[in-house]
């Protein structure tokens, strides 16, 4: 831990210094900043070796929301062969469902007879690890108000929680990078986004326990493309509006992916109540194998056993689907959209989903209040969609707008 520091403190004073952690070394560090604002720009931590995080529940105090923290810096490359291991099975063991929150989208997994909405399902990870670890649990890796970062080459692995999260940052590159975690491990998501622009994400393969890719409120400019995603719980963009909160999203675009026992394959989630806007979603080439819900809008998300009924909502446009195939294993799609506020502009092409097995009971396409255009015939036929705009859409007001 002070050999890290020490190095930082040097490097730190040099414009495009160099960390190195070399291959073939173990490094047990403990939560751990990596500051700016002072440092000079372009510094460069080159990972081939392996840090691990502490699993004595000493080190984390009462809480810690991240354990490798970079923030307010410009430039900095992360990048190698190494693997951060953030030896999550010691919170996991001790993750009861009353302090995390569990997948909304089982609602549409298990609906039949209501009962799964009053019961929490058991936690499936177990671990023989001692000691009681505090209940917020940290994010391997986060970057927090930073420029031009960049991630490479590295493996993030058994994050306590989310593996790699970017908080208010301009100019994000991910690439050649992976998540490795359990498909049963909880809110492990794979990558974080929020408030965050300018985002490159490509050529990695994630497989956690959440998301593999989590986009938030404030998120601009997003490009994601040849990712390899499952286990998980597929690519999301929110929740968003929960606690009557406004949140902005636009102009991401999804393509070139392929998902494999996923929960869902491309999501859009929202709480009632929120307010603000998703626009210009561009979702393509997406490959889905066994996945429970390839195609989810969720506007009636809620990550609780009950949530309160709201008129507000954050308005979803111009979400477009083209390219969408494979298999699925509950529902080919399901668009929940706000009575009050109405998805429009949804444009689904070429959409070609088939049930994995014929024989099991399967649920149609579902859509309420979901309006846009078909440009080809759909399989299974989505003839729920309504074509067109709504006849009364509401304003928003400025309040609502981005």
């Amino acid at each position: 831990m002070q050999a890290f520091q020490a190095a930082w403190a040097s490097a730190c004073k040099v414009e495009a210094s160099m960390i190195n952690v070399p291959a073939e070394y173990v490094f047990l560090v403990g939560p751990i900043s990596f500051s700016g604002p002072y440092c000079q720009h372009n510094i460069v931590f080159q990972l081939d070796g392996t840090i691990v995080a502490p699993t004595g529940s000493s080190h984390w105090g009462s809480g810690l929301f991240q354990w490798l923290l970079f923030t307010k810096l410009v430039g900095l490359t992360i990048k190698g062969s190494g693997t951060i291991d953030g030896s999550g099975a010691v919170w996991w063991k001790n993750s009861r469902y009353n302090d995390d929150p569990f997948d909304d989208q089982a609602k549409l997994i298990f609906p039949v007879n209501g009962t799964f909405g009053h019961q929490k399902p058991p936690i499936p990870v177990r671990s023989s690890l001692g000691g009681n670890m505090p209940s917020i649990k940290p994010t391997a890796l986060r970057f927090y108000g930073s420029f031009n970062v960049s991630v490479s080459g590295i493996t993030i692995q058994n994050s306590p929680q989310c593996h790699l999260k970017f908080d208010n940052c301009i100019g994000v590159s991910v690439y050649n990078f992976s998540v490795s975690s359990p498909g049963d491990s909880p809110n492990t998501d794979g990558i974080h986004l929020q408030n965050s622009k300018d985002v490159l994400i490509r050529s990695s393969n994630l497989a956690c326990g959440d998301d593999c890719i989590s986009i938030q409120t404030g998120c601009t400019n997003v490009y994601i493309h040849n990712i390899n995603c499952g286990p998980g719980h597929g690519i999301s963009i929110g929740g968003l509006g929960k606690d009557n909160t406004k949140a902005c999203v636009s102009n991401i675009t999804v393509r070139d992916v392929m998902m494999r026992n996923t929960m869902n394959g491309v999501r859009i989630k929202t709480w009632q109540g929120g307010s603000g806007s998703v626009q210009n979603v561009q979702f393509s080439n997406i490959q889905v194998s066994e996945v429970q819900l390839p195609i989810v809008i969720d506007q009636f998300y809620c990550d609780k056993n009950a949530c309160k009924n709201h008129t507000a909502a954050v308005a979803l446009s111009g979400i477009n689907y083209a390219n969408i195939r494979g298999t699925y294993t509950v529902k080919p799609v399901h668009f929940a959209c706000s009575d009050s506020m109405p998805c429009t502009d949804v444009t689904l092409t070429n959409i070609q989903l088939q049930p994995q097995k014929e024989q099991y009971h399967m649920y149609d396409p579902f859509c309420w209040q979901t309006f846009g255009q078909l440009y080809s015939p759909t399989v299974p036929p989505l003839e729920c969609l309504m074509i067109g705009k709504p006849a009364s859409n509401k304003i928003q007001g400025d309040s609502d707008s981005c």
